[in-house]
């Protein structure tokens, strides 16, 4: 495990001292980050997605469909 520090105010300090035998201030810190990567990694990934499906043309060659309907229709 890595250290990461944070520089507080006086008086959060002493708040959160207030509130040691009642809350896990590392796990808490800990969670939060882990969630906000989560948030941002999944934004990323949803960012990406958008990205490869804009480059799909959205418009088939003329006259797909008819071909796609006869061949459906002469399969049966």
């Amino acid at each position: 495990m890595s250290v990461f520090s944070v520089k507080l105010g006086k008086d959060v300090k002493e708040r959160m001292d207030g509130y040691k035998g009642r809350v896990n201030w590392a796990g808490e810190v800990r969670r939060f980050i882990e969630d906000r990567l989560r948030v941002l990694e999944a934004e990323d990934n949803i960012r990406r997605v958008v990205e490869e499906l804009s480059r799909i043309p959205l418009e088939s060659p003329r006259g797909s469909s008819v071909a796609s309907v006869r061949e459906d229709r002469e399969s049966r």
